[in-house]
């Protein structure tokens, strides 16, 4: 068998195979199916300081090669994970990372501060393509500065590993993951959703409560990797690819461009066990092309 660990920061991962968040809840929903492990690590829904009930239905919609979704981060806030959750999911072997949302700067480090000594939570994502209230709904990931200020407080607040997560919906996302690595990312995950909407012709309405929510699914690996490959030619921390991931051959590419690790979002509601499916087809790729690592392959893309 191939060497599959790869390093975040420095993490290191049992295998480069990860679940993204809001694709797999906490973790212990998904516990039936298989033994999480074997997983090299698990991002765990969204994260707020309070209780949201998130947007009223319908917030999901079946799109052609995808899906969009406008759940609203739904979840019962940081208190109730700690006290709830974390403790039915810290035996895991594997990493939890935290996945951090905000309305306002000191929102994103309150929660973070409230993770800081969770043994198990190995790291946070900073998902920043929240509202910014302050600045009249603006997402913090689509403006340098905003990008910056939130990436600048969490450094200075989180011991651990800090990921964070960029939004494609930029005009030059290398020039965001240039902003945000210099204010202390230690590794960038991308792609976020894309934003996108879906219309019932015979009411004329839009399907979706809130009109457009996030895209994913194999419609958007094409854009997903192509910003990979350009955010890799663009930092020096390692990248955790996202974007359309459904089997082996997806992970491969998403390492090609340049990613250290993959997340599987979309897939896991077609098929709970794809995660390790994507973990053999890997290895199986490796040993027929002869490769000793996974970390041979990473940015191998021949241009």
């Amino acid at each position: 068998m191939a060497d599959l660990k790869v390093k975040i920061h420095n993490l290191e991962f049992k295998n480069p195979v990860t679940v993204a968040s809001g694709t797999f809840g906490f973790g212990e929903e998904m516990a039936e199916f298989f033994d999480l492990s074997l997983l090299g690590g698990i991002f765990v829904k969204g994260l707020t300081i309070k209780n949201r009930e998130g947007h009223v239905y319908p917030r999901m919609a079946e799109t052609p090669s995808g899906m969009l979704n406008a759940v609203g981060l739904q979840n019962k806030g940081i208190d109730y994970f700690i006290d709830h959750i974390y403790p039915n999911i810290k035996h895991l072997d594997t990493h939890i990372i935290a996945n951090v949302n905000g309305s306002t700067v000191e929102e994103y480090i309150e929660v973070t501060e409230k993770l800081n000594d969770l043994e198990k939570v190995t790291a946070i994502e900073l998902n920043i393509s929240c509202p910014n209230v302050k600045e009249g709904g603006m997402l913090f990931g689509i403006s340098c500065p905003s990008a910056i200020a939130v990436t600048d407080a969490i450094r200075k607040v989180y011991k651990k590993t800090l990921i964070v997560k960029l939004s494609p919906n930029v005009t030059d996302i290398a020039e965001m993951a240039r902003a945000v690595e210099g204010a202390g990312a230690d590794s960038i995950s991308l792609i976020n959703t894309l934003l996108g909407m879906a219309i019932n012709a015979e009411k004329r309405k839009p399907i979706l409560s809130t009109i457009t929510g996030g895209l994913s699914g194999p419609a958007i690996k094409p854009v997903a990797l192509r910003m990979v490959w350009q955010v890799y030619h663009a930092v020096k921390v390692p990248i955790i690819g996202i974007g359309g991931i459904m089997n082996a051959t997806d992970a491969i590419e998403f390492f090609l461009a340049g990613s250290s690790a993959i997340q599987v979002g979309t897939a896991n509601f077609i098929d709970p066990m794809a995660s390790l499916k994507i973990i053999d087809g890997i290895n199986e790729y490796l040993n027929r092309h002869s490769f000793q690592s996974v970390n041979e392959i990473i940015g191998l893309l021949e241009t």
